[in-house]
């Protein structure tokens, strides 16, 4: 008798074993070149699309920048972001923690493209992250190898946007255990935020440091140009007012932002908090004289965002619509 349920025992060892392993080949979770077979041409349609449309729209680059930072933060990379409100949902899209967000059209274009040569086959998660890795090269900054496989949700998450989305008026020690949790260290932090070299800051985010009285830690000769930009105290959302966030080099990515930030010329208080607290300046000034490792961090912190609690395998689905779920669900939806 204890001899056959050993052996029992066993098969059903070997057969759990199978099972796991089949499941483990079937999900191969994120890979370089994930769409090698299905749809060899995906990565390069992304790309000639964010090129083009980089050339009729300047700022469409410093929309994919912060797609991949509005996303991936918020729990995973799924594309959430993208998805519109309905009845019953209200999108990440629309929060207040998403002002200023804009393009989202484009991303359709760059579906439009890919799904005209694969339909069905590419998720907007990945082409979001991939429409980033490439508006970074269209900036001046790095080449960042990413992997794909990541699978759309089904749902946006406005509710929990406040939760994981670190904030520029939040505590650096705030941030840091925003970003600490998705596995991203201090030099990875100092080196996201380098992001805030490129676009522009509205006034509705920073006129709380010029008015009723000038914050004491702006440099006095970066003030009178931020009065110019932002003349109103309180000012009207729907105008289009802002300062560039570096006069210098306002379309390139590079490390003049941690010159302008240790020069107190940072527009958000965040920046200035980086700037002095004793955890992050030394990695700033590192930054400051070094753009090779400036790179080199934002390329490891970039990776690791896009990685983030991605769906995989059979998890989610792959939208026709970025900004819409499918109507068909099945039962093995994400959690």
């Amino acid at each position: 008798m204890a001899p056959k349920t050993c052996f029992l025992f066993f098969l059903a060892l070997v057969s759990f074993s199978a099972v796991l392993a089949f499941a483990e080949e079937d999900d191969p979770g994120l890979v370089m070149n994930f769409y090698k077979e299905t749809c060899p041409q995906a990565e390069d349609i992304i790309k000639e699309q964010v090129k083009l449309l980089y050339k009729r729209h300047k700022n469409t680059a410093f929309s994919w920048l912060r797609n991949i930072f509005h996303d991936c933060a918020v729990q995973r990379c799924d594309a959430s972001l993208l998805l519109d409100s309905t009845r019953r949902t209200l999108s990440e899209k629309e929060t207040d923690r998403s002002f200023g967000l804009r393009n989202f059209r484009y991303i359709e274009t760059i579906k439009e493209a890919v799904e005209r040569e694969c339909p069905g086959v590419v998720s907007c998660a990945d082409i979001l992250v991939l429409s980033a890795r490439d508006g970074i090269v269209s900036l001046g900054g790095p080449y960042i190898p990413l992997k794909t496989g990541r699978r759309d949700g089904r749902r946006s998450r406005a509710e929990v946007v406040e939760q994981y989305l670190p904030d520029h008026n939040e505590s650096i020690s705030s941030v840091l255990d925003k970003f600490g949790a998705m596995g991203i260290d201090t030099p990875g932090v100092v080196a996201l935020l380098g992001a805030h070299s490129v676009g522009r800051t509205h006034c509705v985010k920073l006129v709380h440091r010029l008015y009723p009285e000038v914050d004491s830690a702006l440099n006095p000769e970066h003030v009178p140009h931020m009065l110019k930009k932002c003349p109103d105290s309180i000012p009207d959302p729907k105008a289009v007012q802002y300062v560039r966030n570096d006069r210098g080099t306002p379309m390139v990515l590079d490390n003049n932002y941690y010159r302008n930030i240790l020069d107190n010329k940072g527009l958000l208080l965040v920046d200035h908090q980086l700037a002095h607290d004793k955890r992050t300046k030394p990695f700033v000034k590192k930054m400051a004289k070094s753009q090779d490792y400036f790179f080199k961090e934002f390329s490891r912190a970039i990776t690791i965002l896009s990685e983030n609690n991605p769906l995989t395998g059979s998890k989610g689905e792959i939208r026709k619509q970025c900004n819409l779920a499918n109507k068909i669900r099945t039962t093995d939806d994400e959690p």
